[in-house]
């Protein structure tokens, strides 16, 4: 794919999003549409969003569990980049200004060594200062939800949209990180649950796997970010009025009201 393809293709979703306006997905028309060519386009688009003032404070995880992936229709984790444009701060989400957007439970790593490349658990545990709660709101660029290609989704950013980070910080080395019961409630009714372990069979191997693929594209993961490590259970699609409430075992619990 040429470097023309790649900007009409960022610049065509960076308007979807801004306008609100979903858009037919792009490996429909672009037939050579490999993965390089998708993370290409990410970071274009996110080239376009510092253009605005925003600023890149993490990274994400997605289609980490086996359930997510199943919901999708897609086959391996893909990773997406977070501003601070992006972060629900007040305990409360707007809807105005997404498209269809959905919600899921995630553990948050914070990052305060660089990791590069092939990692082990132990280096992430090593470099990482301490993980929390975490809600994910995705929402995608495309006219569904569903059934698209993994290009498509790099492309998108990995449907990256909005996210809010409980104020409990723990140190991960006091956690069995694999073995946390997640439940996240919807107007005080369980809605999804599952263990941590859903998250790459291990929390933590996500962001080995996040390193590993920054790798392909010559990056690294830097102190000072962070990195949501990915969904235990499929998404739930929000609406107004929603009080949506998440429970991890030893991570406390944390809410975000639905507007």
């Amino acid at each position: 794919m040429n470097s023309e393809d790649i900007k009409q293709i960022a610049q065509g979703l960076h308007q979807a999003r801004l306008q609100a306006q979903p858009v037919e997905q792009f490996s429909e028309t672009f037939k050579d549409f490999a993965t390089p060519d998708a993370y290409s386009v990410q970071e274009l688009g996110i080239q376009l969003r510092e253009s605005q003032g925003e600023k890149v404070i993490g990274l994400k995880m997605g289609l980490t569990s086996e359930a997510k992936r199943k919901q999708m229709n897609l086959d391996s984790s893909v990773y997406g980049v977070l501003t601070d444009k992006m972060q629900v701060t007040s305990g409360v989400f707007s809807m105005e200004g997404t498209i269809h957007p959905k919600i899921e439970p995630e553990i948050c790593f914070f990052i305060d060594k660089d990791l590069e490349g092939d990692v082990t658990r132990e280096q992430v545990l090593d470099a990482t200062s301490s993980v929390c709660a975490a809600l994910e709101i995705l929402d995608s660029r495309y006219k569904q939800f569903k059934y698209f290609s993994m290009q498509d989704v790099i492309s998108d950013n990995s449907s990256s949209s909005h996210f809010a980070l409980s104020n409990v910080l723990k140190d991960p080395k006091s956690l069995d990180l694999k073995n946390l019961k997640m439940e996240m409630f919807v107007n005080g009714e369980l809605a999804q649950s599952g263990m941590s372990h859903a998250i790459s069979g291990d929390p933590v191997q996500s962001i080995v796997e996040q390193c590993a693929l920054l790798a392909e594209r010559g990056q690294t993961l830097k102190a000072g970010t962070f990195v949501l490590a990915g969904a235990a259970t499929t998404a739930v699609a929000l609406e107004p009025g929603m009080k949506v409430e998440l429970k991890i075992e030893d991570l406390g619990t944390m809410e975000v009201q639905v507007q």
